[in-house]
């Protein structure tokens, strides 16, 4: 396929596609996701401490696949080594009910070049009675310190939870407050619509998982704010989902220019939605949308004019004599399509103004 240039990152680690293999126990190791066709590939989940081991090692008995290494160390060490070799980014999903393991971790991870995953998010009971997985997310000072702790290697730090377990909103704004990256998010029954709340509210770079089996799912996450999606189920039978995945997120980048572009606000879409807003000057969801994100009238209006020394300043035909205030591209509108072809603007350049513009309406949100 051809190499396509998605800007994405987390921490300071450019990731070449916005697909993610997501960690299956006792599977996503490294012979696994050099066959897949992911920009990130999280390894793990591995269980770290004596605690996790022994749980896991109890999991096994029962059937279930582990990642239950006396050494876990090693093992990370050797498989980062083998991903190294390769162009896809490596995470590793790690699981401790203390915090030197994942110190340790952490900083074997960052000189790798890859990054680290905190576990927040396994639900097994024999997890759960140890205190790891999604037991972290339900003590909210103890994620912060774990957080920032981690934070101080300088490790690229996403942080795997599931919705549901407790106010999803308010846990994403923890995560992001204590200082991760990112926050990958099993999304469980809540879908688009919870990625579209943590895009709004919070500065993480967003995997959103769940269900992602095909380009149609991928593209629900992606126009409501999600960075990333992650495939986890689907990518065990083989590359197939991910290649078709892959395949249609770069035609989309490559005719469109914005791979998850959102949207229209009066369709659902989340806050950089409004890059494709008008005037404020009718009764409509803009209204209920700026004042929710805390950006007055007056702010959106100067947002958009600072954005007219650009080539979005042109289109005296169009609605309000400028396109900073004219639709998405895939929305037929044939002043702001003349107003292109004079001008011999493309669709792309067209939709990467648009983002620029998203941008800076997220930059001037009250996120507090």
């Amino acid at each position: 396929m051809p190499q396509i240039d998605f800007d994405l990152t987390i921490g300071d680690i450019t990731i070449p596609n916005p697909l993610v293999l997501a960690s299956i126990a006792g599977l996503t190791n490294s012979s696994f996701a050099i066959t897949r066709s992911a920009g990130l590939a999280i390894l793990g989940g591995y269980n770290l401490d004596e605690a996790t081991i022994t749980a896991a090692k109890e999991l096994v008995k029962k059937g279930r696949s582990e990642f239950a290494y006396d050494d876990p160390t090693s093992i990370i060490k050797n498989e980062l080594g083998v991903m190294n070799a390769t162009e896809i980014i490596a995470g590793v999903n790690a699981r401790s009910t203390t915090l030197e393991p994942l110190l340790e971790i952490a900083e074997l991870t960052h000189q790798k070049g890859a990054i680290l995953e905190l576990n927040a998010h396994c639900r097994q009971p024999e997890m759960q009675a140890v205190g790891a997985g999604q037991c972290l997310t339900q003590d909210l000072t103890k994620l912060d310190e774990w957080i920032h702790e981690i934070k101080q290697t300088d490790v690229p730090l996403s942080v795997k939870v599931r919705a549901g377990v407790v106010g999803d909103v308010e846990l994403a704004k923890a995560i992001d407050k204590a200082g991760a990256d990112a926050i990958h998010i099993d999304t469980m029954d809540s879908g688009p619509t919870l990625v579209k709340k943590i895009r709004d509210t919070t500065t993480l770079k967003i995997i959103a998982n769940n269900s992602i089996v095909d380009y149609n799912s991928a593209h629900k996450m992606f126009s409501m704010g999600a960075d990333y999606v992650s495939v986890a189920r689907a990518a065990i039978a083989g590359d197939t989902a991910l290649q078709e995945i892959l395949a249609e997120v770069q035609s989309y980048q490559e005719t469109v220019g914005w791979y998850n572009a959102p949207k229209h606000i009066c369709a659902g879409g989340d806050l950089r939605g409004l890059a494709y807003c008008c005037m404020p000057v009718k009764d409509c969801p803009l209204q209920y949308v700026l004042k929710r994100a805390g950006i007055t009238k007056e702010e959106y209006v100067r947002v958009k004019e600072s954005f007219k020394g650009t080539k979005l300043g042109v289109g005296p035909d169009t609605c309000f004599g400028s396109m900073v205030w004219c639709c998405k591209i895939t929305r037929p509108c044939p002043w702001r399509d003349s107003s292109l072809q004079d001008l011999g603007f493309s669709d792309v350049e067209y939709m990467q103004l648009k983002k620029q513009l998203a941008d800076a309406f997220l930059s001037c949100r009250n996120l507090e």
